[in-house]
């Protein structure tokens, strides 16, 4: 039981409860019977697509399936449309806990690719203040560099892209990595999504030695499907190079292993090796309710469980992973239960952070830059054994 207290947007101090005080009502919150912790952030989300299944209705399957339901809808899409959708996720995700996201944004096909870039920016001004949101560029081997530079005047922070799937991945991955370099910006890719792709996480990693900018990587689930020498030397080139891993769980334990019926595989990278040879690990949401996943509940408590379940780490390790872990990865500040930290904080009811992961209950205060912006209380009745009414014997 500890008292905490907020200096504007930092924890002021720490110390026994009961040290500080009552308090002022009017500033102060009473936690008796929850849990504080460093708040969640999403390093690897997709606003643009989210919440678009049911206006899509796409079959279900692989990620080709996926690709394609998304980019036959994407013609209609207008700013307001994908503003709305990506509005409400983030809320939800706010709600939830997270208080900061980096989201990818594609660069549409068409006479304006930058549709989903103009909708971003302005959801990102409009929630100025209840989060932070970073942007991350994301075109196929197709996109010219023109439209990356066009996104990245227009405001996005990041240049992004998936050459695991061009003709020529090492190519299209040297060509993103120029266009970062001529901007001084950093990149986040997508990397290696498939468990039987050529490897490019090694490619990316000895290119960026020596980058001062950020470097990350998301998905990776090729790393988890290499034999344990291969593995740990591709590893060692991640560690040395410092670059960030992400792994996204929910997508891609769905999108992955579809053609197999037997002993079906699973599309995660290699979380445990990964967190024991000590390379800064962080895991997303990723899709949630569109082509690439019906499903997502945009709560880091649901990541982090899969990442016990489907990855084998500790609870600890595994909410690590979608915290500090996570704003580690996307280069902010760090926000800890300590002086100095970003107050950047999630109170769940529970009395542990196995109780709270397992249950994830919905009573939660969030605060952002020390600031209340969410609260969820939730009420639930359950008639007592006594009072459970009785039926005669069904003939």
């Amino acid at each position: 039981m500890v008292d905490v207290r907020l200096d504007g947007g930092s924890i002021g101090a720490v110390v026994p409860g009961g040290t500080l005080g009552p308090g002022d009502p009017d500033s102060t919150l009473e936690l008796d019977g929850f849990l504080l912790l460093p708040a969640p952030a999403d390093p690897h989300a997709h606003l643009d697509k989210a919440l678009s299944w049911g206006a899509i209705r796409p079959p279900m399957g692989d990620l080709r399936l996926a690709i394609e339901s998304w980019h036959a809808y994407s013609d209609q899409m207008t700013v307001d449309e994908i503003a709305d959708r990506a509005r409400a996720q983030a809320l939800t995700m706010l709600a939830h806990g997270t208080t900061a996201i980096r989201s990818h944004v594609d660069l549409l096909p068409g006479p304006d690719p930058l549709r989903g870039v103009h909708a971003l920016v302005r959801v990102r001004d409009e929630l100025r203040g209840l989060l932070d949101l970073e942007l991350v560029t994301l075109g196929g081997y197709l996109t010219p560099a023109e439209d990356h530079e066009a996104a990245l005047a227009a405001g996005v922070d990041l240049v992004g892209g998936a050459p695991h799937l061009a003709p020529d991945a090492p190519a299209e991955l040297t060509r993103l990595l120029e266009i970062a370099r001529q901007r001084g910006v950093g990149v986040d890719i997508h990397t290696d999504e498939s468990l039987d792709c050529d490897v490019t996480l090694d490619v990316l990693a000895r290119a960026v030695v020596g980058w001062t900018a950020p470097v990350s990587a998301g998905h990776c689930v090729r790393l988890g499907t290499l034999d344990g020498p291969r593995r740990d030397q591709v590893i060692a080139d991640v560690l040395a190079a410092d670059v960030g891993v992400i792994a996204n769980p929910i997508t891609n334990l769905y999108l992955q292993g579809w053609d197999s019926d037997v002993a079906t595989p699973r599309g995660l990278t290699a979380v445990r090796a990964l967190v024991d040879a000590g390379v800064r690990f962080a895991a997303g949401a990723d899709n949630v309710r569109d082509p690439f996943n019906p499903l997502g509940r945009s709560d880091a408590l649901e990541t982090a469980m899969l990442l016990v379940v489907a990855g084998h780490l500790s609870v600890d390790q595994a909410y690590a992973a979608v915290s500090t872990g996570a704003r580690d990865v996307m280069g902010l500040p760090p926000a800890r239960i300590e002086p100095g930290a970003r107050a950047e904080l999630l109170a769940v009811r529970g009395d542990d952070l196995v109780e709270v992961v397992a249950t994830a209950s919905l009573d939660r205060y969030v605060l952002h830059a020390g600031r209340l912006v969410a609260l969820s209380e939730t009420h639930s009745r359950v008639a007592a054994p006594a009072l459970l009414p009785t039926y005669p014997e069904a003939r």
